[in-house]
């Protein structure tokens, strides 16, 4: 079994769809092993992007990350990544296929309701930065 990490951003915490994407993981068949809200700081902003600082987009993707609470979660089930990322759908969520959780609930690239980990390195960093292992179950 393989673990990802799911984030669901402000917009869509704000907006009520955390239960819904949530229940779209557990009717997937995942195992949800770590969840909790949080707001993020401007220095785990810059830990979990690390890949995107200096970039001219950075600003405002920090900007928004950190604009309110998120729910962090970790899922564990076969080919986790992969399987969430198509469950995502693409990051330009105008070009998101209908189903998919972009496609379904965001028309922005920036602010496109949740993130998931690229790859299992990533997850594992990602899983890494947002808990503790005692946090898991």
């Amino acid at each position: 079994m393989e673990r990802t990490f799911i984030m669901v951003k402000p917009n869509g915490v704000a907006r009520g769809l955390v239960g819904e994407i949530v229940a779209r993981f557990e009717r997937r068949g995942f195992v949800l092993r770590g969840m909790k809200a949080l707001r993020i700081d401007r220095a785990l902003a810059e830990r979990h992007y690390a890949e995107h600082v200096g970039k001219p987009f950075f600003e405002s993707l920090a900007a928004f990350i950190t604009s309110g609470p998120v729910v962090a979660m970790v899922w564990e089930g076969r080919e986790a990544v992969t399987v969430a990322r198509a469950m995502m759908g693409v990051t330009d969520s105008a070009q998101a296929a209908p189903g998919t959780i972009r496609g379904d609930y965001s028309l922005s690239k920036e602010e496109n309701v949740v993130h998931g980990s690229d790859s299992p390195e990533s997850a594992a960093r990602e899983i890494a930065l947002f808990f503790d292992e005692a946090e898991l179950v």
